[in-house]
């Protein structure tokens, strides 16, 4: 597992919370780790977490829960798929800013 994600050969966990993704039913999601909402709306949220940009889409996406401090968002609604953008797919997450900042 560690092939698809290293922090520099460090292994500090301070320095990184912990990243978690839990969903229930495909109707309410759980994520630990999150650093900042970039965007969101009813079809899709865009979240940096401490192991990348994360997209979430879907139909009638709500935010349940926000708590900045620890990380922590819940999000309710039908999940259609998760994506995380990262530098190797740099051309497809241009292009996804490119369409959200239009």
């Amino acid at each position: 597992m560690s092939q698809f994600y290293e922090s520099n050969g460090t292994n500090n966990k301070s320095s990184m919370p912990d990243h978690d993704v839990m969903m229930k039913g495909r109707r309410l999601l759980e994520i630990t780790g999150v650093k900042q909402v970039e965007s969101f709306d009813n079809e899709e949220f865009l979240l940096e977490t401490s192991m990348g940009f994360l997209s979430v889409r879907g139909q009638n996406l709500q935010m349940k829960n926000l708590d900045v401090d620890k990380g922590i968002v819940s999000i309710k609604g039908k999940v259609f798929d998760l994506v995380y953008l990262d530098e190797q797919s740099g051309d497809k997450a241009k292009g996804f800013f490119g369409k959200l900042f239009k």
